[in-house]
C-alpha cells in the first residue's frame, strides 16, 4: 500500500471531505483489527486513520499538498503540525502560502507569523479530541427484520484505565521535572526563514506536554491510559431494516482524548436468507406450486405471508409463471408508514407419475379437445445452433 495519504484511502487529490470520510469508513470496516482476519489489518487501519486525520484537517491538508508526503512527515516528527497549525498556507488557500515568493522550503508567510507570535504546534497534543468510531456486525433473520428486535452485540474496545484514571501512571508515583522542556510542557525551536530567525513553539515530545516525567507507569495499561475490554451492548433493530444497512450507537466507540467525546459504534446488519421469501427492497417474492386442475379450473389457495397464511384466488386458466400481487403484505418501510407488497408467482406442477385412472382421464381429455399443440419452430432452431 502506498504511503501517500490519498493513495492510502483510494481517493483523488481533489476529493471532498465527505468522500474522504466515506473512504475511511469503508477501510475501517474492512481492516479494523476487531473485525478483520487480514494479517496486516492493524497496520492498514493505522495508515487509513492517519490519512483521514490529516486530509480532514483543513490546515494540515494544505500543508500536506504543498510540502508532499516525505517533507510533511519529517516536519510532523519535529512537532511542527500538532493540532493542524503548522501547515497553514499553500496553493488555493492562504495567499501567503507555498505558492508565493516565500513558500519554498520553510513554510508560507502565514506559518511564519504564527510561529513568530507563539502559534504553530503549541497545545496541539493537549486539545480535546473525539474518540475514533468502532465497527461490528450483527446477523438477524427476516422475521426479526420484519418485526424489529433487540439484539446483544459484543465489541472489544479501548476504555479509560480505571487503575490510573487514564493518567498512565499510579497516582502516588514520584514525578520529576522534564529536563527537555524544564516543566513548561513546550519546547522552542529557532528556524531560519526569509524574514530572519523566528522561534517556533511546540509540545514537548518527551513528556507529551505534561511538564513532568513519572518514575512508574501503570501496570494495568502500560502507561497508555487505556485498556481494551469486551463490552456487551443492547441494540434496537428497527422494523424494515435491510441487509447491509448500518446502525449508529452514539458515544459507544473509543474514548476521547483530553476530555473529548467518545466516538460512535457502527453496527452493520446482515439479514439471513429466508426459505419462503426473496426480498427486493420493501417487497417480497414467493413462488407457489399449484396443480394442473387448479390452474385449469381455478381455486382458492393458501399462501404464506410474514403475518401468517392468507387465501389467494387463482382464476381459471392461470398459466404457469403468472404473478399475483398482495398489496401491503411485504416488509414494513423503514421509519415510514406502510408496507411493501408480496408478489406470488404460481408454478403449475406436472405430475411425474400417473395411476391408470388418471392416465385414462388425461387421454380422454386430450381426445375430447381435438387440438394439436404447436411447438415454436424457433425453439428447435435454437437447439441446433447451440450444438
Amino acid at each position: 500500500m502506498s504511503e501517500d495519504f490519498y493513495d492510502v484511502l483510494g481517493v483523488s487529490s481533489d476529493a471532498s471531505e465527505e468522500e474522504i470520510q466515506r473512504a475511511y469508513r469503508e477501510m475501517a470496516s474492512e481492516y479494523h483489527p476487531d473485525v478483520s482476519d487480514d494479517p496486516d489489518a492493524e497496520e492498514k487501519f493505522k495508515k487509513a486513520k492517519k490519512a483521514k486525520e490529516v486530509l480532514t484537517d483543513e490546515e494540515k491538508r494544505r500543508a500536506y499538498d504543498r510540502m508532499g508526503h516525505e517533507r510533511f512527515e519529517q516536519a510532523e516528527k519535529r512537532g511542527g503540525f500538532d493540532g493542524g497549525r503548522g501547515g497553514a498556507g499553500g496553493a488555493g488557500g492562504d495567499p501567503f502560502g507555498g505558492g508565493g515568493p516565500f513558500g519554498g522550503g520553510g513554510g508560507g508567510m502565514g506559518d511564519i507569523f504564527e510561529q513568530f507570535f507563539g502559534g504553530g504546534a503549541s497545545g496541539g497534543r493537549n486539545r480535546a479530541r473525539q474518540g475514533s468510531d468502532l465497527r461490528t456486525r450483527v446477523r438477524i433473520d427476516l422475521e426479526e427484520a420484519y418485526e424489529g428486535s433487540e439484539k446483544s452485540v459484543t465489541v472489544r474496545r479501548p476504555e479509560r484505565c480505571e487503575a490510573c484514571d487514564g493518567a498512565g501512571h499510579p497516582p502516588d508515583t514520584d514525578a520529576r521535572t522534564c529536563p527537555e522542556c524544564n516543566g513548561r510542557g513546550q519546547t522552542r525551536q529557532v528556524q531560519q526563514t526569509p524574514l530572519g530567525r523566528v522561534q517556533q513553539t511546540g509540545t514537548c515530545r518527551r513528556c507529551e506536554g505534561e511538564g513532568e516525567l513519572y518514575e512508574e507507569t501503570c501496570s494495568d495499561c502500560g502507561g497508555q491510559g487505556q485498556v481494551r475490554r469486551e463490552a456487551t451492548l443492547s441494540v434496537d433493530i428497527p422494523a424494515g431494516i435491510q441487509d447491509g444497512q448500518t446502525l449508529r450507537m452514539e458515544g459507544e466507540g473509543a474514548p476521547g482524548e483530553n476530555g473529548g467525546p467518545n466516538g460512535d459504534l457502527l453496527i452493520e446488519v446482515s439479514v439471513a436468507d429466508h426459505p419462503e421469501f426473496e426480498r427486493d427492497g420493501d417487497d417480497l417474492h414467493h413462488r407457489h406450486a399449484i396443480s394442473f386442475p387448479q390452474a385449469t379450473f381455478g381455486d382458492t389457495i393458501e399462501v404464506p405471508t410474514m403475518d401468517g397464511p392468507v387465501e389467494l384466488d387463482v382464476p381459471a386458466g392461470t398459466q404457469s409463471g403468472e404473478t399475483f400481487r398482495l398489496q401491503g403484505k411485504g416488509m414494513p418501510r423503514l421509519r415510514r408508514r406502510g408496507h411493501g407488497d408480496l408478489h406470488v408467482t404460481v408454478q403449475v406442477v406436472t405430475p411425474e407419475s400417473l395411476n391408470e385412472e388418471q392416465r385414462e382421464a388425461l387421454e380422454a381429455f386430450a381426445e375430447a379437445g381435438g387440438e394439436e399443440i404447436e411447438v415454436d419452430k424457433g425453439f428447435f432452431e435454437k437447439i441446433k445452433s447451440s450444438l
